[in-house]
């Protein structure tokens, strides 16, 4: 059955490839991730003192989308407004529990827009479904039914406010069993941002699993995407990993576990290679500023990004059987192999490598090869092919000494 033509926004959002998460709100002044007041039983009453204390003081949002940027992710998605209840943006009235009514005084929605769009970074919009402040997983039929006129009257406020947004990011619905008046929500959005994308998490245990038809990706919370078969779907959707860089979305003073730029670079292959986009988490400090080790991890693996950004960005999944973690991608008419486990060349007493150099096989190859090259220093190398059976082997040389790219890219030009 034939796979159906992405729509142009779902073509476009495929082609961001890699984006930055940014969960912030009161919890971050409290360093304990952003499920503390939930998990603490912290009454309201106390938990809302938080919003005496919330300055934004660091919190410059051109810095935030020039370090995505440089990390080469192309888009940003924000937690306008988490489970907590309280939103970064102008309510407008709606509720007292936004940034206008805290010492910050300032709508960070608004700036995050706008430094989004100098830096030629696309924002996106986080918002939960799950608020605690309503009990809305628990509450009785009435006050949901309340609760919904006022989550879409919350969500028309950005859809009308801000200009273009590159999508909607929802989260929360898998904490009730209801309906939640999705087809309301939806057109509503449509009307006001016909090519936005729209996004409903459906939350760890539920990876890769359909929505309602309006969602345009389908999301895999913490967890590796697998290549999606979409013969005879009604439409094309894509696909979205989400993960944070340690084990909390809000900030963790005391979480030191960080995954380092390797795991970035591996992580963001293995999404491309489902032809999925890679979201990745920061935690910002309570006053709003990315901490050090973070801005750090996401520099340095954006170097990587930068050398390999036409297959990064372009490159589509093919089903070419490559030995490992290998896998080829396909872009602008060219084939790229992604080196996994390769070997630094070097003396003995000096190297520690645990990969391999030499040939590795590829099958289901039909083309005749005319060239491979290492994209990174243009070294020719050897290969092998018969196209009448589809196998091929490439002899891979390894690193020179002091250097690993740990994902390593060489780019098959075709007769």
């Amino acid at each position: 059955m034939p796979i159906p033509t992405p729509l142009p926004r779902i073509a476009d959002f495929e082609s961001l490839a890699y984006g930055m998460f940014i969960h912030w709100g009161l919890y971050s002044q409290l360093g304990k991730g952003e499920w503390i007041q939930s998990l603490e039983k912290i009454p309201f009453d106390h938990y809302n003192e938080l919003e005496k204390t919330f300055t934004a003081e660091d919190f410059d949002a051109r810095s935030i989308a020039r370090l995505a940027r440089e990390s080469g992710m192309k888009y940003i998605v924000l937690t306008t407004r988490h489970h907590e209840g309280f939103s970064l943006y102008d309510t407008r009235g709606l509720s007292k529990h936004d940034a206008l009514h805290t010492p910050a005084g300032r709508d960070l929605v608004a700036e995050f827009v706008s430094g989004c769009r100098a830096e030629g970074i696309v924002p996106f919009f986080y918002h939960a479904t799950l608020d605690w402040s309503w009990q809305s997983d628990t509450c009785d039929q009435t006050k949901f039914d309340e609760y919904l006129d006022y989550l879409h009257s919350s969500v028309e406020i950005l859809c009308k406010h801000y200009g273009p947004i590159g999508g909607f990011w929802f989260d929360g619905t898998w904490s009730r069993k209801a309906d939640w008046k999705e087809d309301r929500l939806y057109k509503m959005i449509r009307s006001h941002q016909p090519d936005t994308i729209i996004i409903n998490n459906t939350g760890i245990g539920s990876e890769g699993q359909l929505g309602h038809p309006e969602i345009d990706s389908v999301t895999f919370e913490q967890s590796l995407p697998h290549p999606m078969n979409r013969e005879g779907w009604p439409k094309y959707i894509s696909g979205e990993m989400c993960q944070t860089m340690n084990a909390h979305w809000g900030i963790g003073s005391s979480d030191f576990a960080y995954k380092s730029p390797s795991d970035i670079i591996q992580n963001l292959a293995h999404c491309r290679r489902a032809g999925a986009n890679y979201l990745l988490n920061v935690g910002p400090t309570a006053t709003g500023r990315i901490p050090d080790y973070e801005t750090a991890a996401l520099r340095r693996a954006g170097e990587w990004v930068a050398r390999y950004s036409d297959p990064i960005y372009e490159g589509k999944p093919t089903t070419f059987a490559c030995q490992g973690r290998d896998f080829i991608l396909e872009a602008n008419g060219k084939l790229y192999y992604f080196v996994f486990d390769l070997a630094i060349s070097g003396h003995g007493n000096v190297t520690v490598s645990l990969g391999g150099t030499g040939p590795r096989p590829i099958k289901g190859l039909d083309r005749p090869i005319r060239s491979v090259r290492w994209m990174d220093n243009h070294e020719e190398l050897k290969f092998t092919h018969n196209p009448q059976d589809g196998l091929a082997a490439i002899d891979f040389t390894g690193y020179p000494y002091g250097t690993n790219l740990v994902v390593r890219v060489a780019e098959i030009e075709l007769h």
